[in-house]
Protein backbone atom coordinates (compact mmCIF):
# COMPACT_ATOMS: atom_id res chain seq x y z
CA UNK A 1 0.00 0.00 0.00
CA UNK A 2 2.94 2.90 0.79
CA UNK A 3 4.00 2.37 -2.60
CA UNK A 4 0.47 3.10 -4.17
CA UNK A 5 -0.18 5.74 -1.90
CA UNK A 6 3.64 7.50 -3.11
CA UNK A 7 2.77 6.84 -6.44
CA UNK A 8 -0.40 8.68 -6.00
CA UNK A 9 0.77 11.37 -4.02
CA UNK A 10 3.55 11.96 -6.88
CA UNK A 11 1.31 11.89 -9.72
CA UNK A 12 -1.43 14.39 -7.80
CA UNK A 13 1.51 16.71 -7.30
CA UNK A 14 3.03 16.71 -10.91
CA UNK A 15 -0.38 17.22 -12.70
CA UNK A 16 -3.09 20.00 -12.72
CA UNK A 17 -6.09 17.97 -12.95
CA UNK A 18 -7.39 15.42 -10.78
CA UNK A 19 -5.81 12.26 -10.77
CA UNK A 20 -7.89 8.81 -10.86
CA UNK A 21 -7.68 6.58 -7.92
CA UNK A 22 -9.46 3.51 -6.42
CA UNK A 23 -12.81 3.69 -5.66
CA UNK A 24 -11.65 1.83 -2.38
CA UNK A 25 -8.13 4.08 -2.20
CA UNK A 26 -8.96 5.78 0.81
CA UNK A 27 -10.49 3.31 2.80
CA UNK A 28 -6.94 0.98 1.80
CA UNK A 29 -5.46 3.66 3.60
CA UNK A 30 -7.17 3.83 6.69
CA UNK A 31 -6.95 0.25 7.23
CA UNK A 32 -3.00 0.09 6.62
CA UNK A 33 -2.71 3.56 8.67
CA UNK A 34 -4.68 1.25 11.63
CA UNK A 35 -2.22 -2.23 11.08
CA UNK A 36 0.67 0.01 11.00
CA UNK A 37 -0.29 1.31 14.23
CA UNK A 38 -1.79 -2.26 16.36
CA UNK A 39 1.73 -3.66 15.10
CA UNK A 40 3.55 -1.04 16.60
CA UNK A 41 1.56 -1.38 19.61
CA UNK A 42 2.68 -4.71 19.87
CA UNK A 43 6.55 -4.56 19.58
CA UNK A 44 9.36 -3.28 22.16
CA UNK A 45 9.28 0.86 21.25
CA UNK A 46 13.34 0.36 21.23
CA UNK A 47 13.55 -2.36 18.76
CA UNK A 48 14.42 -1.60 15.23
CA UNK A 49 10.99 -2.93 13.86
CA UNK A 50 9.09 -0.46 16.09
CA UNK A 51 11.42 2.94 14.84
CA UNK A 52 10.47 1.77 11.20
CA UNK A 53 7.32 1.40 11.88
CA UNK A 54 6.46 4.94 13.23
CA UNK A 55 8.71 5.93 10.25
CA UNK A 56 6.55 4.33 7.92
CA UNK A 57 3.65 5.37 9.79
CA UNK A 58 4.52 9.44 10.28
CA UNK A 59 5.22 8.97 6.55
CA UNK A 60 2.50 7.29 5.53
CA UNK A 61 0.18 9.87 7.43
CA UNK A 62 2.52 12.94 5.79
CA UNK A 63 1.90 11.41 2.18
CA UNK A 64 -1.97 10.68 2.80
CA UNK A 65 -2.72 13.91 4.52
CA UNK A 66 -1.25 15.81 1.51
CA UNK A 67 -2.88 13.75 -0.79
CA UNK A 68 -6.24 14.87 0.10
CA UNK A 69 -5.75 18.45 0.95
CA UNK A 70 -4.46 18.31 -3.36
CA UNK A 71 -7.62 16.58 -4.40
CA UNK A 72 -9.83 18.62 -2.69
CA UNK A 73 -7.96 21.49 -3.48
CA UNK A 74 -8.35 20.90 -7.45
CA UNK A 75 -11.75 19.96 -6.83
CA UNK A 76 -12.30 23.56 -4.79
CA UNK A 77 -10.52 25.20 -7.73
CA UNK A 78 -12.98 23.39 -10.37
CA UNK A 79 -15.91 24.28 -8.32
CA UNK A 80 -15.47 27.94 -7.61
CA UNK A 81 -15.08 28.47 -11.30
CA UNK A 82 -18.05 26.55 -12.23
CA UNK A 83 -16.44 23.50 -14.11
CA UNK A 84 -17.59 20.11 -13.51
CA UNK A 85 -15.50 17.54 -11.78
CA UNK A 86 -15.22 14.10 -13.69
CA UNK A 87 -16.49 11.75 -10.88
CA UNK A 88 -15.15 8.62 -12.58
CA UNK A 89 -11.49 9.67 -10.65
CA UNK A 90 -12.85 10.13 -7.60
CA UNK A 91 -13.25 7.68 -4.72
CA UNK A 92 -16.87 6.72 -3.50
CA UNK A 93 -15.87 9.40 -0.20
CA UNK A 94 -15.06 12.00 -2.29
CA UNK A 95 -18.23 11.78 -4.71
CA UNK A 96 -20.00 11.88 -1.71
CA UNK A 97 -17.81 15.07 0.13
CA UNK A 98 -17.46 17.32 -2.88
CA UNK A 99 -21.31 16.33 -4.19
CA UNK A 100 -22.27 18.35 -0.95
CA UNK A 101 -19.43 21.61 -1.71
CA UNK A 102 -20.92 21.17 -5.42
CA UNK A 103 -24.55 22.00 -4.20
CA UNK A 104 -23.11 24.70 -1.71
CA UNK A 105 -21.04 26.54 -4.09
CA UNK A 106 -24.16 26.40 -6.50
CA UNK A 107 -26.44 28.23 -3.57
CA UNK A 108 -23.78 30.81 -2.90
CA UNK A 109 -23.45 31.63 -6.95
CA UNK A 110 -27.43 32.14 -6.92
CA UNK A 111 -26.99 34.16 -3.55
CA UNK A 112 -24.58 35.93 -5.58
CA UNK A 113 -26.67 36.94 -8.84
CA UNK A 114 -29.82 37.33 -7.11
CA UNK A 115 -28.21 40.43 -4.74
CA UNK A 116 -26.47 41.22 -7.84
CA UNK A 117 -29.41 41.78 -10.44
CA UNK A 118 -31.28 43.24 -7.91
CA UNK A 119 -33.00 40.49 -6.68
CA UNK A 120 -33.51 40.41 -2.42
CA UNK A 121 -33.19 36.35 -2.14
CA UNK A 122 -33.39 35.33 1.41
CA UNK A 123 -30.83 32.40 2.33
CA UNK A 124 -33.57 30.83 4.27
CA UNK A 125 -35.25 29.88 0.62
CA UNK A 126 -32.28 28.79 -0.30
CA UNK A 127 -31.81 26.57 2.77
CA UNK A 128 -35.41 25.04 2.55
CA UNK A 129 -34.57 23.61 -1.17
CA UNK A 130 -32.75 21.20 0.59
CA UNK A 131 -31.21 18.08 -1.54
CA UNK A 132 -31.21 14.44 -1.29
CA UNK A 133 -28.21 12.40 -2.32
CA UNK A 134 -28.82 9.53 -4.52
CA UNK A 135 -26.91 6.08 -5.96
CA UNK A 136 -28.83 5.74 -9.49
CA UNK A 137 -29.92 1.72 -9.65
CA UNK A 138 -30.18 2.61 -13.49
CA UNK A 139 -30.05 5.17 -16.50
CA UNK A 140 -31.72 7.98 -15.92
CA UNK A 141 -32.06 11.02 -18.32
CA UNK A 142 -31.57 14.60 -17.48
CA UNK A 143 -34.44 16.08 -15.42
CA UNK A 144 -35.77 19.66 -15.03
CA UNK A 145 -35.92 19.37 -10.64
CA UNK A 146 -38.82 21.33 -8.72
CA UNK A 147 -36.04 24.02 -8.76
CA UNK A 148 -36.58 24.51 -12.20
CA UNK A 149 -32.22 22.87 -12.50
CA UNK A 150 -31.42 20.43 -14.92
CA UNK A 151 -29.96 17.28 -12.85
CA UNK A 152 -28.55 14.09 -15.23
CA UNK A 153 -28.44 12.53 -16.67
CA UNK A 154 -26.81 9.74 -14.38
CA UNK A 155 -25.70 6.38 -15.06
CA UNK A 156 -25.91 3.47 -13.30
CA UNK A 157 -24.27 3.61 -10.00
CA UNK A 158 -23.87 7.46 -10.09
CA UNK A 159 -23.78 9.44 -6.97
CA UNK A 160 -25.86 12.60 -7.02
CA UNK A 161 -27.62 15.53 -5.64
CA UNK A 162 -31.26 16.40 -6.32
CA UNK A 163 -33.69 18.01 -4.16
CA UNK A 164 -35.67 16.34 -2.26
CA UNK A 165 -39.16 15.82 -3.83
CA UNK A 166 -37.58 14.54 -7.35
CA UNK A 167 -35.36 12.49 -4.90
CA UNK A 168 -38.72 10.87 -3.42
CA UNK A 169 -39.94 10.40 -7.30
CA UNK A 170 -36.63 8.30 -7.76
CA UNK A 171 -36.70 6.62 -5.10
CA UNK A 172 -40.58 6.24 -5.19
CA UNK A 173 -39.94 4.09 -8.99
CA UNK A 174 -37.15 2.44 -8.09
CA UNK A 175 -34.59 4.34 -10.20
CA UNK A 176 -32.22 5.22 -7.31
CA UNK A 177 -31.46 4.79 -3.21
CA UNK A 178 -30.56 7.57 -0.78
CA UNK A 179 -27.28 7.34 0.12
CA UNK A 180 -27.23 8.61 3.71
CA UNK A 181 -24.63 11.67 4.32
CA UNK A 182 -23.52 11.51 7.76
CA UNK A 183 -21.99 15.32 8.92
Amino acid sequence: MYDELYEAWRKERENAEIQSLPKDFFVRLAQYVKRLREEGRMLDEKSIRARLLLRESKNVKKLGGELIHLRFEKVLRKVMVGESVVKEGLTDDEEKLFGEMTSSTEAFQDFLKGVLGGRSQSVEAKKRMKKSVLRFLREVPAVVGVDMRTYGPFKQEDIGSVPVENARVFVRQGLAVEVEVKA
